[in-house]
């Protein structure tokens, strides 16, 4: 049985690109027998990013009640919340001490910023080092991930092969990445990737008014309504045809090269779209989150499970280390 992990960081409320992108590949992941999932709500790393702890709770219970929404089986499988899990920090610090700092230096989550090292702090640099613990505590197989996480994963198996040479055994599992070549990227409302640093993705969740007002946000040319389009290079089109049925999307295409057929008349068609897909989704998300005892009470059982597996993790560890006896 391969065992998956997966991470989704609390620094805003899941957009559609998350969604699309990573939640519902990973939960079809899940609903193999073969695959046994432990996915986790990174909030730690966010701290990079948000020191606003309001603000970070309100996001891992939205990041929460959407894996939920989306049918993720939080009683078959393994779902907690990173910080719960005072092992994830401590491995975190051990693997520090086997990474060199070339390594670090060379992330590109690191390079992005580097010009600007004032407003790099340590947690950005070592970054990869606690994703590294937060795969490694878990003896974890595969790990779904985008391209842009490869270098990450690379730097993951790295620092556990520099510990299983120190421990003279193979005592940390090496993960191998899950690349989805299918998975096109989401794109925002301005036609770049959707990304919540672009501010330009879509939130299913928010009341319809405020959903429409997001889609009518979406750029389109100036082609009269006349006017035949070309469904290929407009934004919500492409939207469109992520969610909708494969009648449905060439029935738009038609429209579209037909002309007497507007944008206007797309942006309704896949907010009646989105409504009808998301329904369920969307009733499910606000249920848990109006009634947080009900969601604490799902995370707080995947942590008594996710804790005592990286407890036993731990103890090895610390035993190579001379740490305990």
């Amino acid at each position: 049985m391969a065992r998956i992990l997966t991470g989704i960081q609390s620094s805003g409320r899941p957009h559609l690109g998350n969604i699309l992108g990573a939640i519902v590949p990973a939960i079809e992941l899940s609903r193999n027998p073969d695959n046994e999932s432990f996915f986790f709500i990174a909030d730690l790393h966010s701290l990079v990013s948000i020191k606003d702890g309001k603000l970070r709770h309100e996001y891992a219970r939205a990041i929460a009640a959407t894996w939920i929404a989306f049918g993720f089986d939080f009683e078959k499988n393994v779902f907690w919340r990173q910080s719960r899990i005072q092992e994830h920090t401590e491995l975190a610090w051990y693997l520090n001490c086997f990474t060199p700092f070339p390594m670090l230096a060379n992330a590109t989550s690191f390079k992005e910023k580097s010009e600007k090292l004032a407003d790099v702090n340590a947690g950005l640099f070592t970054y990869p080092v606690l994703q590294a613990a937060d795969i490694l505590l878990y003896n974890a197989n595969i790990i779904p991930v985008g391209k842009d996480q490869k270098q990450h994963l690379e730097m993951t198996k790295d620092i556990a092969t520099r510990f299983n040479q120190i421990a003279g055994e193979e005592m940390l599992v090496l993960p191998e990445p899950q690349i989805d070549e299918r998975i096109m990227t989401i794109p925002g409302v301005d036609g770049q990737k959707m990304s919540k640093s672009y501010h330009n993705y879509i939130d299913i969740f928010v009341p319809e008014n405020e959903l429409k007002k997001s889609i009518k946000k979406i750029v389109s040319d100036s082609t009269p309504l006349e006017e035949p389009k070309d469904p290929e290079t407009d934004i919500t089109f492409k939207l469109y045809s992520l969610i909708a049925s494969e009648s449905d999307v060439a029935t738009m295409r038609q429209n579209y090269l037909n002309g007497g057929y507007g944008y206007g008349h797309a942006k309704q068609a896949l907010l009646e779209c989105m409504l009808e897909k998301f329904a369920e989704p969307r009733r499910i998300f606000n249920y848990y989150m109006e009634n947080e005892q009900e969601l604490e009470a799902i995370l707080v059982a995947g942590e008594t499970k996710a804790r005592a597996i990286a407890q036993e993790t731990i103890a090895k560890v610390r035993k190579v280390l001379g740490f305990s006896s």
